[in-house]
């Protein structure tokens, strides 16, 4: 038996062992930062005393360093010893285009892999409503008829872009085959507009708070983030006129359908006037509509601002991730013919399209009508899941938080009264086993705020978190 592998064999030396061995490989290269004391402890088992017995030797030896504001550094291998100097790929990683996430929403999204969590954070059905079943079917059925895995047209498999032609057409969208690109999910969607369509310096007009302020889709193209004020309809047509003439190019970004992170559902009226006052200002807009089948009380307004849209105004972007699986990476952009072609240009020069098997899958659910089946059972689901989180805050935090009553999607915007430390909330939080999305991740400056998603989480776990949550927000407020 191998040292390492004895039971016998100190947990400090194993931890010792395993730095070295990502040091030597160049894993971890000079000038990089190694996982905190919390992680380490966590992936060895261990409690934090044992790790930093370990950080002290390796420091002692002169691999790693501690550095004030910048956490425990490596500072030398082996290599440099024996050889010339590695290239510093500290440098690299910190010049490249593209902004690293927020160090919150790192640590969210590698926890959100970590089953042992109740995830009160995840925009994802759980796998309790996957339709394992059905999938099986529509895959065994492409199987079935399948010739060859070739790589698709530019614009994505033609049936698939035929059936979801078909399928906007039910909510009043008249977009032909040739209008429709299929792409790898939303966000590909969004990037591929902000570097096909905006110059740099462009500015990106949007709700605020937003999903888009955890990621940095538009900022690493270059672009700028103006946040516009909401209510209960939806984004203010005066915010728009107040943000005035922009430098540049400027595009309107809206989530109008379940707001992400708030719920909020956008007026009819509201749509009418924001659709007008962006065609006054020839203010584009991409339409996210994502959440729209995820209604739960009645049906969204009829029409999509892009089913209003008579002149090309709108781009419209929607994926199969939250209705179905977000393992299909199948979403599409709605747009005029130009854009599209523009974009699917793009789309080939990055990744050569979609998954073949993928699109053929979404083909089948569309076709033999699986899609709307699925879409009844997973309302019944939700409101279920709904139901037992607003009972549950009622029951155990109706004395220290207000919260909406979403008609749709999977979020309750839940705001705690009197204001605490979120930081702090999100670390005990941590520790009882619940993971959080709170506000600040979405540019919620004021106030104390979480996104508290009832889609994930089990029907048990959403009331005993909720309950948790409770008795940790009035320690923080004492």
């Amino acid at each position: 038996m191998n040292q390492e592998n004895s039971s016998s064999y100190p947990k400090y030396k194993q931890i010792i062992d395993f730095m070295k061995e990502k040091i030597a490989r160049g894993e971890w290269p000079i000038g990089s930062k190694i996982p905190s004391q919390r992680k380490l402890a966590a992936m060895f088992d261990v409690n934090r005393s044992t790790v930093i017995t370990a950080l002290e030797e390796l420091t002692a030896d002169g691999l790693i360093e501690g550095k004030m504001g910048k956490g425990t550094i490596v500072i030398n291998n082996t290599w440099t010893l024996l050889a010339t100097t590695p290239p510093d790929w500290n440098v690299h990683v910190k010049s490249g285009m593209h902004r690293p996430s927020q160090a919150m929403v790192q640590d969210i999204n590698e926890s959100e892999f970590n089953s042992n969590l109740i995830q009160l954070s995840k925009g994802e059905l759980s796998p309790d409503i996957f339709p394992k079943n059905k999938m099986k079917y529509a895959v065994e059925k492409v199987a079935e008829n399948i010739e060859v895995l070739g790589y698709e047209e530019p614009k994505g498999y033609f049936p698939l872009r035929k059936e979801l032609s078909a399928y906007m057409k039910t909510m009043g969208i008249e977009s032909s085959p040739d209008s429709i690109l299929i792409v790898s999910g939303a966000l590909q969607a969004l990037q591929l507009i902000s570097i096909g369509l905006l110059q740099k310096n462009s500015s990106v007009l949007l709700e605020k708070p937003s999903y888009l302020y955890s990621l940095h889709v538009f900022q690493s193209a270059g672009m700028k983030l103006k946040g516009l004020s909401m209510d209960e309809e939806g984004i203010k047509v005066t915010a728009i006129k107040r943000a005035g003439p922009q430098e540049g190019q400027a595009i309107l970004y809206t989530n109008p359908c379940f707001h992400n992170p708030t719920g909020t559902l956008m007026s009819q009226k509201r749509r009418y006037d924001l659709l007008k006052e962006c065609e006054e200002h020839q203010l584009p807009i991409i339409e996210d509509d994502l959440y729209r089948e995820l209604w739960l009380n009645k049906q969204p307004p009829p029409l999509p601002l892009k089913a209003l849209d008579k002149n090309g105004h709108v781009l419209y972007v929607s994926s199969l991730s939250k209705t179905l699986s977000p393992g299909l990476r199948i979403g599409w952009i709605v747009g005029p013919e130009p854009v599209i072609e523009r974009l699917a240009d793009i789309k080939m020069q990055t990744d050569y399209g979609s998954s073949s098997l993928s699109q053929r899958v979404a083909a089948e659910w569309f076709e033999n009508g699986l899609y709307q089946q699925h879409m009844e059972t997973v309302r019944t689901e939700l409101r279920t899941r709904r139901k037992v989180m607003l009972n549950a805050l009622e029951t155990y935090a109706g004395d220290v938080a207000t919260w909406t009553n979403p008609e749709g999607g999977f979020f309750i915007w839940v705001h705690i009264q009197p204001s605490i430390s979120m930081k702090s909330l999100y670390s005990r939080a941590l520790k009882r086993g619940i993971l959080l999305n709170s506000g600040s991740i979405y540019a919620q400056e004021t106030g104390s705020y979480l996104r508290l998603s009832y889609a994930y989480a089990s029907l048990p776990d959403i009331d005993r978190s909720i309950k948790i949550l409770a008795e940790l927000i009035r320690e923080l407020q004492v």
